[in-house]
C-alpha cells in the first residue's frame, strides 16, 4: 500500500484561466469540423483509415452523438493514431452511443474491447446506459511514450455485430496531476469521479480546466458547504473550486458512511486502485475525523482545513462493494463531511514492440498495395491482437520475429526496411504478386528461412544472402529473377536452396 496525505497551500501554482485544454476532440463519423460549447470538433478522417462513417437517427442528448464510425467485425482491430507530444501525460475520453446502426436484427449494442498503445485498456460493454438512453464514456491517464499514440477498437469473442465509437478526445493535463504513478509503468482507467452532494448536471470545462467529469453524488445528508473562504487554485489533483461548493456530512458528531464508487468492484487479489479523497472547509470548530476504506484505516486524525486537504493512496487493494467510513476524533467539535472523489484503476501496461521494428514495419506496410486491414496500432500487443502474419517474442523486449503473409493475396514491393527488423528469423511471403527487387537482407543475422517463391520478384538475387551463416532454407522458385545464381549460396553447407522457374543466364561459374 502507498498512502500520502499532503495538505495544500499553493505548493503548484496555477492559473484558472479560460483557455480550452489542449489536445484534440474528435467527432467520429463526422464529415466537417463544427463547434460545440466554443471547442472546436474534428472529422475523424485524417485519423484513421477504416471503418464507415454513419449517422444516428434516434434522438440524441450531445451534437457528438448524431454521428459515429461503425467497424467490420471480421477485422480484430481497427486504430486511430493520434499525433502526441512525447513524455506529456493525456486524458484519453471515448464515448459511445450505438443508436441501433447494426439494424433490427441487433437491438442491442456490441460488446467489444477498447486498446490504448499496446495495453487492453478496457472492455466496452453499454448495454445498460443504451437501454436508459444514454451514452456512456470512458476515461484514463496515460503517458505518451512516442509521438504517436494509438486508440484501437478490437472483436473479442463476445462481439456479435459490428463495433463503433462516437467520439474521442485527447488532452494534456498538467504534469502534477497524479504524479505519484509511475506511468511509464501504468495508466489510470478511471473508475468512479464524483462530486459529493452535488446534484447539478456533470461538472466539466470551464470549470474544470482539463474538461475532467465530475458526476453528482447526492445524498439525504447532501448540504452546502462552507467553502467562503476556500483557496484551491493550486490543490493537488487541480481539481475544480466547484466541487468544494457543497458536501455530503453534518456538523453532528456522527460516523458517516458512503458506499462509493457504487459499483461493486472485481474480486480479485492483484488489482490496486488509485484512491484521492477531498476536503475543504471553513467552519468555525473544528472538523477532525479518521478515515477508513471497508474497515481498513486509511487516515488518522485528518484535520480538514479552509485551504483544502486531499488524502490519495497511489496503490490501494479493493474489492467487491466499497465503503467509506468517516468518524470523529475526540477533539473534533464538528461532524465529518466529504466533498468529492475519484477511484481509478491502476493498470498495468501491457508493452509496446521496439520502436525500431515498428517503424519497419510501417515501411512495409506502405510498399503493399493491400495490405491486411488489421495493420494497426501496436504489431505485437496485446498478444490477442497482433497483427496478421507477425509472430513476436516474449519478455521486456517485444521484436518480431516472423513474418508470414504466405498467399495473402499481396502486391506491391517489399521494402528494403524488412532488413531493419534483425530479430526475425523466418520470412514467408510466398504465393503473392510482389514485385521488385529482393532488397539486402545481410543485416538479419539470425534469418533461418526465406520463402519468397510464387512471386513476380525480378533483378538479380542478392549475393549478400550469403554472408547469413544461420540461413537454411531459401525458396525462390518461380519469380521472374534474372542474372546468375550466387556462387557464395551454391553448394553452401546446411543451405537448400530452390531457384526453378526464373530467367537466370546460365549457372554460376564453377
Amino acid at each position: 500500500m502507498s498512502l500520502s496525505l499532503l495538505f495544500i497551500l499553493f505548493f503548484f501554482p496555477f492559473s484558472l484561466s479560460q483557455t480550452p485544454p489542449r489536445g484534440f476532440l474528435i467527432n467520429c463519423g463526422a464529415h466537417s469540423a463544427a463547434q460545440f460549447q466554443n471547442r472546436t470538433w474534428l472529422p475523424d478522417s485524417a485519423f484513421i483509415s477504416s471503418g464507415t462513417p454513419l449517422n444516428v437517427t434516434t434522438p440524441v442528448l450531445f451534437p457528438t452523438l448524431h454521428t459515429l464510425r461503425s467497424f467490420p467485425r471480421r477485422v480484430n482491430k481497427h486504430c486511430y493514431n493520434i499525433p502526441v507530444y512525447r513524455g506529456a501525460q493525456y486524458l484519453v475520453r471515448t464515448t459511445y452511443f450505438y443508436g441501433g446502426v447494426n439494424g433490427a436484427d441487433h437491438p442491442s449494442p456490441p460488446v467489444f474491447d477498447q486498446i490504448l498503445d499496446g495495453t487492453l485498456w478496457s472492455v466496452v460493454n453499454t448495454t445498460r446506459d443504451y437501454a436508459d438512453g444514454n451514452s456512456s464514456f470512458y476515461e484514463g491517464v496515460f503517458l505518451a511514450q512516442g509521438k504517436i499514440m494509438s486508440l484501437c477498437i478490437g472483436s473479442n469473442t463476445y462481439t456479435d455485430s459490428d463495433p463503433f465509437i462516437s467520439a474521442l478526445e485527447f488532452v494534456i493535463l498538467e504534469g502534477s496531476l497524479y504524479n505519484s504513478t509511475d506511468f511509464t509503468r501504468y495508466g489510470l482507467a478511471l473508475i468512479a469521479r464524483h462530486g459529493f452532494g452535488y446534484s447539478g448536471p456533470p461538472i466539466r470545462y470551464p470549470d474544470d480546466q482539463f474538461d475532467r467529469v465530475w458526476e453528482p453524488f447526492g445524498q439525504s445528508n447532501s448540504t452546502k458547504a462552507s467553502t467562503d473562504n476556500v483557496s484551491v487554485s493550486g490543490f493537488w489533483n487541480l481539481p475544480p473550486a466547484k466541487i468544494f461548493e457543497t458536501h455530503i456530512g453534518s456538523d453532528q458528531l456522527e460516523t458517516l458512511e458512503l458506499r462509493w464508487p457504487t459499483a461493486s468492484l472485481p474480486s480479485s487479489n492483484s488489482k490496486y486502485y488509485y484512491i484521492a479523497l477531498y476536503f475543504a472547509d471553513d467552519t468555525a470548530g473544528s472538523r477532525i475525523f479518521n478515515i477508513s476504506v471497508n474497515g481498513i484505516t486509511y487516515y488518522h486524525n485528518l484535520n480538514v482545513i479552509p485551504s483544502g486537504v486531499v488524502v490519495f493512496a497511489s496503490q490501494w487493494p479493493l474489492s467487491g462493494p466499497t465503503t467509506i467510513t468517516l468518524t470523529p476524533a475526540a477533539s473534533s467539535s464538528l461532524g465529518p463531511s466529504i466533498n468529492a472523489g475519484e477511484v481509478f484503476d491502476v493498470l498495468p501496461l501491457g508493452g509496446r514492440t521496439l520502436t525500431r521494428d515498428v517503424i519497419a514495419l510501417q515501411k512495409v506496410k506502405e510498399s503493399l498495395r493491400n495490405p491486411p486491414l488489421d495493420w494497426n496500432g501496436d504489431p505485437c500487443m496485446p498478444r490477442q491482437y497482433s497483427w496478421t502474419g507477425i509472430t513476436c517474442s516474449e519478455g521486456p523486449r517485444i521484436r518480431v520475429v516472423t513474418l508470414n503473409l504466405t498467399s495473402k493475396d499481396l502486391s506491391g514491393s517489399l521494402s528494403p526496411f524488412v532488413a531493419n527488423m534483425t530479430a526475425l528469423t523466418n520470412i514467408w511471403l510466398g504465393n503473392n504478386s510482389l514485385s521488385g527487387q529482393i532488397p539486402d537482407l545481410s543485416s538479419l543475422k539470425i534469418l533461418e528461412t526465406l520463402h519468397l517463391e510464387d512471386n513476380q520478384f525480378s533483378g538479380e538475387i542478392p549475393s549478400s544472402l550469403g554472408d547469413i551463416s544461420s540461413l537454411e532454407k531459401v525458396f525462390l522458385q518461380n519469380n521472374n529473377l534474372t542474372g546468375q545464381i550466387p556462387a557464395i549460396l551454391v553448394g553452401k553447407p546446411g543451405l537448400n536452396i530452390i531457384t526453378s522457374g526464373n530467367n537466370f543466364l546460365s549457372p554460376p561459374a564453377p
